[in-house]
């Protein structure tokens, strides 16, 4: 088997790396990616407040689908066709794939750095938040870097060597860390605007990529010439491009979605909250604590005034009069001025919604060291024909993916504005902690359907899992589009499309699992007892904090009594510290894991033995 460069070495001459050490070496790197970018994105939306967080998000979405479709389904091609060649000594062959594979995803990748590029003020247009153009400019190179990236990816684990992938991911995030916090807080302590210290973030992203290819393109060259010299002719290049897109297209549809997915809800929750601020000013009413209203009204009468009597103050009509505008090159007017303040009220709002999202996302982070251990393990079980193992294997990664999930879940939606006083000191909490609480829900469906998803693909039903997402994600935008809209719950409806998407996908992940997997799991053992401890968790933290946050209240010089920071900090910690502790003695208790849940885990039986299971 070939390591890494054009170095194909015997398995005999090098430390082995089994498929179940790659996955885990990839599990764990990329657990350490996501920790690191815990670190980067809550400080990072500190500094640049909550309209440079909506402007960062809206950069990075657009990023994220481009960059999928560059790239999500090329890496795997190459490297399950570098891996066939090796298997059989074909090395000519493999490093024909490599070029063509390089060359191709530098073509790709130049398309799409043409398109953020020149076209950022028409992608930022479609966000419905043009200040985030800035961003998309800076992260247009990002996108020819990790395109090299995903090739030289590819080859390293098409040759059984997966440790430069990781190496290369937690790189390219250690950079992402120092170099983008420290260009936002240098921006925004200069009294930039908050679009330009998002840009400053984003140049980090950048930067980061470009310096994991550095490390694996010297990776690379350091390792080749290393190997036998192979005398096997290789495939025409028509051919193995053929083979690379047959490949990488179906992984590559099943990927963008959720992408493309995120992108269209993004623009179409702040279009619909741009529309009804507008027209509907009764709305206003939701955000009064939170928003300064004043520049909007006085944008909004200016401009009113302006047009013919009887004429509607609609969105549509403002847009097409700053497109107009624009395109006659005429100056700031009223309409402009209207336009931009209704989205900085937008970009307000969003950002809050954004840091309630980093939040929410960091569960299902975790999930990435079960997906990486289900495949292997149920494909293993398969091969030897074990259906009992199958199930049982089955039955452990739902059980052991609940007993993280539902907790985590619980969690959030009893702590959700604590946990945002305590991490976003510059958000609005009674803004963005509901919206964190909502989102709490949503966490338990989104984990525990991307553990079914990977159950079912390991059981080879590729194409069900992207259907069912597409769904859920369809499901998403029309809940969004009409409840945000509403003028009694505007952006609080936003996390609604969640529940909805990955409820309806978990509920048709379990029916097909049940439907077309042989001996298929019992879901009440496996679900209620992580729901009960849970439950009686989430109302132990409940009773701590609300008891702890009654007594460190201080009072002010006016009389009045509240809650510092530091007081809803030790508050904050002290009922996470009795969750876990009333949690862990509950799963012991009920029994709520097994010795052969335990068995899919690093050291799972001396933990059995240390709790005593069987």
């Amino acid at each position: 088997m070939p390591t890494y460069g054009h170095t194909p070495r015997r398995v005999a001459q090098t430390r082995r790396n089994t498929f179940f050490g790659g996955a885990a070496i990839l599990a764990a790197g990329i657990l350490v990616v996501k920790l690191i970018g815990m670190f980067y994105k809550i400080p990072l939306a500190n500094i640049i407040g909550e309209q440079g967080n909506a402007d960062f998000s809206n950069a990075y979405n657009i990023y994220a689908v481009l960059l999928t479709i560059s790239t999500a389904g090329l890496p795997v091609a190459v490297s399950k066709l570098v891996s066939e060649a090796g298997a059989t000594g074909r090395y000519n062959q493999m490093r024909r794939v490599f070029r063509l594979s390089l060359a191709l995803f530098l073509t790709l990748g130049a398309l799409s750095f043409g398109v953020m590029f020149f076209r950022a003020d028409w992608l930022a247009g479609l966000m419905n938040d043009t200040k985030a153009a800035l961003g998309i400019r800076a992260l247009a190179p990002a996108v020819v870097c990790v395109g090299c990236l995903s090739a030289f990816r590819g080859y390293s684990q098409g040759c059984g060597n997966m440790t430069p992938t990781a190496v290369s991911q937690i790189i390219e995030a250690l950079c992402k860390l120092t170099i983008g916090l420290s260009l936002a807080f240098w921006l925004t302590s200069a009294g930039q605007p908050p679009e330009v210290g998002a840009a400053g973030a984003i140049t980090g992203v950048t930067m980061g990529t470009i310096v994991a290819l550095v490390y694996m393109l010297l990776s690379f060259l350091l390792g080749r010439g290393q190997g036998p010299v192979s005398r096997d002719v290789p495939e025409g290049s028509k051919q193995i491009l053929k083979n690379i897109l047959r490949i990488a297209i179906p992984i590559t549809i099943s990927s963008s979605m959720v992408g493309i997915v995120t992108v269209i809800d993004s623009s179409l929750v702040q279009g619909q909250l741009q529309r009804t601020l507008l027209e509907n000013p009764d709305s206003w009413a939701l955000y009064t604590g939170f928003v300064d209203f004043q520049p909007l009204r006085q944008a909004l009468a200016s401009w009113t005034a302006t047009l013919p009597a009887g004429s509607a103050a609609t969105l549509a009509a403002l847009s097409q009069q700053v497109k107009e505008e624009l395109a006659s090159g005429t100056a700031q007017s009223v309409a402009q001025t209207l336009h931009t303040t209704l989205q900085d009220v937008s970009r307000t709002l969003y950002g809050n919604y954004g840091a309630a999202l980093n939040i929410y996302n960091l569960p299902t982070s975790l999930m990435a060291a079960i997906t990486a251990a289900v495949i292997p393990a149920v494909s293993g079980a398969l091969a030897r024909r074990d259906r009992r193992g199958t199930a049982r294997i089955t039955g452990s990664a739902l059980r052991i993916t609940a007993l993280l999930a539902f907790p985590m879940g619980v969690g959030l939606f009893v702590l959700g504005e604590p946990i945002v006083r305590l991490l976003f000191s510059s958000y609005n909490p009674e803004l963005a902690g509901p919206l964190l609480s909502t989102l709490g829900l949503a966490t338990v469906f989104v984990c525990m359907m991307l553990v079914c998803n990977s159950i079912l693909q390991a059981h080879g039903f590729v194409t069900l899992p992207v259907l069912i997402m597409l769904t859920g994600g369809l499901v998403k935008i029309l809940a969004n589009y009409n409840v945000v809209a509403l003028p009694g719950v505007g952006i609080y409806g936003a996390p609604l499309g969640n529940i909805l998407c990955f409820g309806l996908c978990l509920v048709l992940d379990l029916v097909v699992v049940a439907r077309v997997i042989p001996r298929r799991p019992r879901y009440l053992p496996i679900f209620l007892k992580p729901l009960t401890a849970s439950a009686l968790m989430g109302g132990a933290a409940w009773a701590v904090y609300g008891m702890l946050s009654r007594l460190l209240r201080t009072a002010s010089q006016e009389g009045v009594y509240t809650l510092s920071w530091k007081g809803n900090a030790v508050a904050t910690l002290a009922a996470i510290a009795v969750a876990m502790a009333v949690y862990l003695v509950l799963v012991v208790v009920l029994r709520c894991i097994s010795r052969d849940d335990l068995a899919l885990m690093p050291k799972g039986e001396k933990l059995a033995r240390l709790l005593r299971l069987r």
